[in-house]
């Protein structure tokens, strides 16, 4: 099958509470060519999560079993729980003319990136501010601090690998934020690149590690 045949894979990124999630799911529920990459985790599910539609919820000893087996393009351990893609999954879909959508951390995303002779394009969101972002932590963790702090502990580490992203975008209102990826991965499909101005996230990045 050519290459122009097959699908491309397409990676959100953002630190924890930042949108990645309810923007991947947009993007697929919106568009019937998009198929998110349904991940395996060792973490509990949370409240109306569904099994084999958020996350495939397996024991660490499976999971430790499926890295053996080199069954994962890529795998992350974060907030002591393991997450990880599977290979067979996400090729089915490319070889459909489908496009993949991951919704994975920066050291997941390093790891696909190493993948030979596949479509890869990248984006990193980040919030419009702490504020925002600690709100929407709150919402998500009502009454676990601890897990609240941790995630904000661990912001800054998260954000430090912005750079490594194709596109950088500030999700300060949804629908626009979601507006502007899908019109960057349509562009993307086209082969066209496009340029974003790299002055005004500097400045954000600034703000946000002040």
């Amino acid at each position: 099958m050519s290459q122009s045949k097959n699908g491309m894979m397409f990676v959100l990124s953002s630190p924890s509470g930042v949108g990645k999630t309810t923007l991947t799911k947009k993007i697929s529920k919106n568009n019937k060519n998009f198929i998110i990459s349904i991940s395996h985790t060792t973490r509990e599910p949370r409240v109306n999560e569904i099994d084999g539609e958020d996350y495939f919820f397996i024991d660490k000893e499976k999971f430790n079993k499926l890295i053996e087996e080199n069954s994962f393009f890529e795998y992350a351990k974060i907030f002591d729980n393991f997450y990880g893609t599977s290979k067979r999954q996400v090729l089915d879909i490319i070889e459909q003319g489908k496009d993949v959508l991951f919704d994975i951390d920066w050291q997941g995303t390093q790891q696909l990136k190493k993948i030979e002779g596949v479509s890869l394009v990248t984006f990193f969101i980040i919030p419009p501010n702490i504020a925002t972002l600690k709100d929407r932590l709150i919402n998500r963790h009502k009454g676990e601090e601890k897990m609240i702090s941790k995630r904000m502990d661990k912001f800054s580490e998260e954000l430090s690998h912005w750079n490594e992203y194709n596109y950088v975008l500030i999700n300060d209102n949804l629908e626009i934020c979601y507006k502007k990826i899908l019109e960057l991965m349509i562009s993307e499909k086209k082969g066209i690149k496009k340029q974003q101005n790299l002055n005004i996230i500097h400045k954000k990045i600034e703000e946000l590690t002040k």
